[in-house]
């Protein structure tokens, strides 16, 4: 069974170990968008899950795709749920794992919160562009 599914199935159960079970003790994370966020070890994905089930009680993970190609795995998620006093929550993006022994030795993870604002494609690219919103 591919370990995204093993993920979803867990994260899905709020189950910890079963989640934790999918992960090497020497698991090394990574966030290239967010470069601060990296760390290694399972017993930090133990505090961060741990925080999620309890923070975001009814926590949903949608497995959108994935596929294999020997030791990687690439899927799509989007993770659902209401935060304890802090709303919705609505995550989306992609993970791309390294596999061994099956289970996961590193990770990328491309995740993003939703945008509530509607932003069209020009201004993105004029942002992108460094033209600024409205610019030009």
């Amino acid at each position: 069974m591919l370990l995204a599914i093993r993920l979803r199935d867990a994260m899905n159960a709020h189950d910890l170990e079963a989640f934790l079970d999918c992960f090497h003790e020497d698991y090394r994370s990574e966030q290239p968008a967010h470069p601060g966020r990296g760390f290694a070890g399972r017993e930090q994905v133990r505090a961060n899950w741990s925080a999620v089930f309890a923070g975001v009680p009814d926590f949903s993970a949608t497995l959108l795709g994935h596929c294999q190609d020997g030791d990687r795995e690439w899927s799509e998620w989007r993770w659902t749920g209401t935060r304890a006093g802090a709303g919705d929550l609505d995550v989306a993006g992609v993970v791309v794992l390294g596999v061994r022994d099956g289970r996961v030795a590193w990770g990328r993870l491309y995740m993003e919160p939703v945008s509530g604002e509607e932003e069209g494609i020009d201004a993105a690219v004029r942002t992108m562009t460094g033209e600024g919103p409205g610019d030009g």
